[in-house]
Formats: C-alpha cells, structure tokens, sequence
C-alpha cells in the first residue's frame, strides 16, 4: 500500500476555501485574519492533520520548538530516562526527538556527529545521555546526563553513584557476608569509578579487606560480563556474594550462576545498580541500588528548557539512590 501524501498548506487552503497566504498566517500565527475565517482554517488543519516541517519551521523562526534525546544506543537505562523527559515534556510547549545512530553510537565522539546532523534545522536543544565528550557544543544549548568524565563545561544530571554503592556494599556486610566481589562497569565511566569507590569504601570503614582477585571489569552489558562472572564464580574459594555495577550485569551473573549448580541467593547474593524493570522481573527478583532514572531524564529535560529561555539554574543537579530490597540477597550460609 502507498504512503498517504503528505498533506500541504495548498490542501489547507482549497479544503477552507481561502488563499495560502490566509492559510500561512494562520499557521505562523500573524495577524490579518477574521475571527470566522481563522476559526475555519483551524478547524480544517485539525481535520486534515496538516504540519508544517521542521525544516520549514525553522526556516521562517529560528526555532523548531523539538528538542532532542540523544542516547548512543537505546538499551534499558537510556530507554528510563526518555520516559522521563516524556513525561517532563507536556507541560513546556516544545516536542521531544529521540535519536540515536544505531551501531555507529558505541565511538567516542558519537554525539558530536549526532549534534551536527540536528541542530539549528531539527532541534532547539539536547539531552545527551552518557556523553563521551563533555565540552561546550555551540549552535544549541546541552545538558548531559551521566557523561564519561563527570560534571565539566555541560550543564549536567546524574545520580548519587558513591553513596549508591556504599548503601550496596553495607547490605551485603550487614548480612554477614566478607568474600564480596565486585563486578564493576565502564573504565571510562565517571560513575562507574565512583561505585567502586563506594564499594571500597564501605568495606574499609567496615574493616574488612577487599581481595583483589574479587574485583573484575564488567563493562556495564550482558556480553562483557559473562567471562568475568564465569571467572568470578568458579574460583576454587567463590565469593559468597556480588555487588555489579548495573543490573544488567548482576542479571547476567545470577545466570551465570544457575548454569554453575549455583542458587541465588542461598549460595551467592547478587545486587545490581540502576533499577530499571528488568531487574523487578528478574528470577529472582534483583536487589539493587535505584537511581531515580525517569526524576533524572525529567529533571535534564526541564534543566535544558530552562537554559533555552534563557532562566538561570545551577549547573549540576545531583539525585539521590536508594536501596530496593528484593529476592537476590541473603545471609551467607555458614552464617
């Protein structure tokens, strides 16, 4: 079946009975027209759904009233916070883009590319999630959500990931367990160094050493996890417990622990970071560390309406995490 075409302002204007100039100043709101006859171009624009393109709007304003969620790829986490920012939208006045360039997003520099192609024709402004570059992007105004290197030249959204693996680790301590690993994510992430920092932390203050041979990079995804939660779990003196850097790893480790004869959690507790659904659905269901995803997408997205009007806000908004209890956490067994 072929596409509907596209409905013009000529259409508008034939189905009113009126002329495309009549029609134009409707749409760009000008002055000009009668009450009746404004009336009933409105009337038919709605019947017809006719819009304007982005790239016309912006052409005859400067200003596409659209902005853009950039995200490298769309994966749990990213796929949170939109819901957020959609949430957030309603009440602005402006639209929400969401973009990502597919396989082309895992590069550093993704979001330099993504910028280029929308600015100034698409979009009045970004949310950049995870950034790998943080630095000033002219043409528009950008705020970035847990960029790699942390709060620099970006207005920027994140959440508490120190204090969030502090309250991971204590748990764990608090149900007797001392051979804890750590399965930890992205080296180039600010918030992933700051979990282990947190972990590490919590484990000095409770004056019990951190053996190395426990600690293993995660990477943050399934993939990348699985070789270190094999290595991890079939040591021949197996932590009694795993504190992962997000969900989607802890979840990756609970699996690999069942095709090891492992029960989650009478032989091995897990708890992730993050609280996005699937770790609600998980079997069993994951304890983990929540950071308030949709409040972060939400609060970036009212953060970059405000730097486009021009309003003064702080530059670092900083949301809390908080410990969500499920299934995946238990005493240890020789307790």
């Amino acid at each position: 079946m072929d596409p509907a075409p596209r409905v013009k302002m000529a259409d508008v204007a034939r189905t009113a009975g009126v002329s495309v100039a009549t029609v134009s100043k409707v749409v760009n709101g000008r002055y000009g027209v009668a009450a009746a006859t404004l009336s009933r171009v409105q009337e038919v624009i709605e019947e017809l759904g006719y819009e304007a393109s982005l790239g016309a709007r912006s052409l005859r304003s400067h200003r596409t009233n659209v902005l853009g969620i950039l995200v490298a790829e769309f994966e749990p986490y990213s796929t949170e916070l939109l819901k957020g920012a959609s949430a957030a939208v309603g009440a602005t006045g402006y639209e929400l883009l969401a973009y990502s360039g597919g396989g082309a997003g895992g590069s550093v520099g993704w979001e330099r590319r993504y910028l280029s192609r929308l600015a100034g024709t698409l979009i009045d402004g970004a949310v950049i999630v995870t950034p790998t570059v943080v630095e000033a992007h002219p043409g528009v105004p950008v705020v970035a959500v847990d960029p790699h290197t942390g709060p620099s030249g970006l207005p920027t959204v994140d959440a508490d990931s120190f204090a969030g693996a502090v309250l991971a680790t204590e748990h764990l301590l608090g149900l007797g367990h001392t051979r804890v690993a750590f399965l930890g994510g992205r080296p180039d992430l600010e918030s992933a160094r700051l979990r282990e920092d947190g972990f590490r932390h919590a484990m000095a203050a409770a004056g019990v050493p951190v053996d190395e041979d426990l600690v293993r990079v995660g990477g943050y995804r399934p993939e990348t996890a699985d070789q270190p939660a094999n290595e991890l779990l079939a040591r021949p003196e197996p932590p009694s417990a795993v504190f992962a850097a997000n969900d989607l790893s802890a979840i990756r480790v609970v699996e690999v622990a069942r095709s090891l004869g492992l029960r989650v959690p009478e032989d091995l507790s897990v708890i992730g970071f993050d609280n996005v659904p699937e770790s609600a659905l998980a079997t069993p269901p994951l304890t983990t560390i929540s950071q308030p995803l949709q409040q972060m997408g939400a609060e970036a997205l009212r953060l970059l309406v405000d730097l486009i009007d021009g309003r003064e806000r702080g530059v670092h908004v900083r949301l809390p995490t908080e410990l969500v209890e499920r299934a995946s956490t238990a005493p240890p067994r020789d307790r």
